[in-house]
């Protein structure tokens, strides 16, 4: 496993994304419920966002609750809800010591009142920080994201707003919800599946994936150096070729 020394601190991708996989796998294994697994996962979060923060990370952005997974067993969604309200006032203060601020994305007025009071909280009390910006999907998905973008943007479109002939990807990324933020540079997946799952998928079109077989309640920083390793040793070309980037 790498270690911090091993990192080139002048090649830090700036927005790093990460789809937690595995939790139910892993509390199975354990002979538990998967709540028990959602719950193991809590040291994972926390020592991935330190890491980043640490290292030189701008951007995380952690796919935490998708549209797709409200269709699990309505328990085991009422007791991720507990949990996310739970940690999100459990991890605040910590945010505010390192200085990281909260955002979130995602279909946010789907969450449980509680759940957005506390998100809303969190949000409001860490808006100052400026070492990391932490971005939670909750409730998201990428085809979503790209519905309501196209939506907003038909609407300024039929209002006048935006002539339709100078719309360019520059225009379509400033509907989305990921405003602002830059296209993630690596994503990590964790335990071995190899798909997006409906992540940020207009924002990952050029994004280096890192997938492990370990299932992500035994994620820990040493693994988070390992994928920012692989990233290191990998030439981003964005379709041109490795002369072309010599001779730039």
């Amino acid at each position: 496993m790498a270690s911090r020394s091993e990192i080139n601190s002048q090649n830090i991708p700036v927005h790093v994304a990460v789809i937690m996989d595995g939790n139910g796998r892993w509390a199975k294994q354990k002979g538990g419920l998967r709540i028990f697994g959602h719950q193991s996962a809590i040291k994972a979060v926390r020592e991935t966002v330190e890491s980043a923060a640490e290292i030189g990370v701008q951007y995380l952005t952690l796919y935490a609750f998708s549209t797709e997974n409200w269709a699990r067993p309505a328990h085991e969604v009422m007791a991720l809800m507990q949990l996310l309200v739970h940690t999100i006032r459990q991890e605040t203060a910590t945010l505010l010591k390192n200085n990281i601020r909260l955002q979130a994305i995602g279909q946010i007025e789907s969450l449980p009142d509680s759940c957005q009071r506390e998100l809303a909280e969190a949000i409001e009390l860490t808006k100052a920080g400026n070492q990391m910006t932490l971005v939670l999907a909750l409730s998201y998905s990428g085809r979503w994201d790209i519905t309501q973008a196209a939506q907003k943007l038909a609407a300024d479109v039929a209002a006048g707003n935006v002539n339709a002939a100078s719309i360019t990807e520059q225009t379509i990324a400033g509907y989305l919800s990921t405003k602002g933020i830059p296209d993630p540079e690596l994503l990590i997946r964790t335990s071995g599946e190899q798909r997006i799952s409906n992540f940020l998928l207009w924002q990952l079109a050029y994004t280096e994936l890192y997938i492990t077989d370990l299932l992500w309640p035994d994620f820990r920083r040493e693994h988070f150096y390992d994928a920012l390793l692989a990233y290191q040793q990998r030439e981003r070309r964005f379709g041109k070729t490795s002369e072309q980037l010599t001779v730039s």
